[in-house]
């Protein structure tokens, strides 16, 4: 057994704390002995131990002189718990395999050197590719202080997210529809506009068999305040909802909204909408980590010209729906030459049920 081997382990443990520990990171720790794993343990909650301090607490034997894989540095700061780099030290561990430096400033490299400054033998970069796939939004997050944008389409083979009358129930079968429900379980927050709130009157809460689930937070862009207050968003766990509206909403339209116990944002007005720069900036400011678009093509062209989008996800149904006024994933005005067109990074395709999921990064 190998380095990779036992990281594989601690990144596998990691992924249990997916959906409650935003804004902090993914984080398992494994700790070998004379080849034996003999502790394990992940960060299970925002504000709970970390992973290395679970770890050492489980132990079934003596921790002196054994070797502590986690998949990202050890803190070396207080926080909400204090730091994991002193408990290391204290428990008699020789050495650290860590597969990826922390990238919060506070910490960067500064756990790493205070293990080495006490003896112990440090490793860093084992499936680092692997780490940062699995942090990507905490990465973002904690060093730009905005939010991880997904952004999330299903639409047809030929393009199309509904009808020429609007039927847009279903595109993607029951699994690709089970896998958003895993996306909602990892994301703070599920953003859509208000169109698709009068249309479809969605719940957007998280709904997976046999897992904790957490409803992400509800943000409704709606410049105007114009959302039906008999919406399933305001009328089921409405303290969850903030309604995004502009400075140009009516007064009576923002206290009837909170009236409903949802809470309105005021953002000033860029080009007769929300301003989603400074939306971004708020919501980075509320510990916000992470946003899934499950908008309509205004909505979505909106994103990509502002580039808010660090991430696309697109499920394509084998059906052929037609129409030229059916609606279309991206719309708003588009790019007017090829060579303007948003590229995609880091590509990966997979099968989920009979459809086609299609994953890439902006570049």
């Amino acid at each position: 057994m190998n380095d990779e081997y036992f990281m594989e382990m601690a990144l596998n443990l990691a992924k249990k704390g997916i959906g409650l520990t935003n804004p902090n990171p993914l984080v398992g720790a494994v700790i070998v002995k004379d080849g034996k794993v003999i502790g394990k343990g992940y960060h299970e909650k925002y504000g709970e131990n970390h992973a290395e301090i679970n770890a050492l607490n489980n132990a079934k034997e003596d921790v002196y002189g054994a070797t502590m894989y986690v998949n990202l540095e050890p803190c070396s700061h207080f926080g909400n718990v204090p730091p994991c780099v002193n408990r290391i030290i204290e428990s008699g561990i020789k050495k650290v395999v860590i597969a990826m430096e922390d990238p919060n400033p506070v910490v960067s490299g500064k756990g790493i050197q205070i293990l080495k400054e006490n003896g112990l033998e440090v490793k860093v970069g084992v499936l680092k590719k692997e780490a940062e796939k699995l942090n990507e939004i905490f990465i973002k997050y904690i060093s730009t202080g905005k939010p991880f944008v997904i952004l999330k389409v299903a639409m047809s083979l030929d393009g199309k997210i509904a009808t020429y009358t609007g039927d847009s129930r279903w595109i993607t079968d029951k699994r690709a529809r089970e896998y958003v429900h895993i996306l909602r379980q990892r994301v703070s927050a599920i953003l859509v506009g208000v169109n698709t709130v009068i249309v479809d009157d969605p719940m957007l809460n998280t709904r997976l068999n046999n897992i904790e689930c957490k409803d992400p937070i509800r943000i409704i862009l709606d410049s105007h305040g114009r959302i039906p207050l008999k919406s399933n968003v305001l009328n089921t766990n409405s303290s969850n909802t903030i309604v995004v509206v502009t400075n140009n909403a009516a007064e009576e339209n923002i206290k009837a909204i909170e009236k409903t116990g949802g809470e309105v944002m005021i953002t000033p007005v860029k080009d007769g909408k929300v301003d989603l720069q400074f939306l971004m900036g708020k919501l980075g400011e509320r510990k916000i980590d992470s946003l899934l678009i499950e908008g309509g093509g205004e909505i979505n062209f909106s994103f990509l010209k502002e580039k808010l989008v660090d991430k696309v996800i697109f499920f394509i149904a084998p059906k052929i729906i037609g129409g030229e006024t059916s609606k279309t994933p991206v719309e708003g005005k588009g790019v007017e030459y090829l060579k303007d067109a948003i590229d995609l990074k880091d590509i990966t395709m997979c099968k989920i049920g009979d459809d086609i999921m299609v994953e890439g990064y902006l570049s």
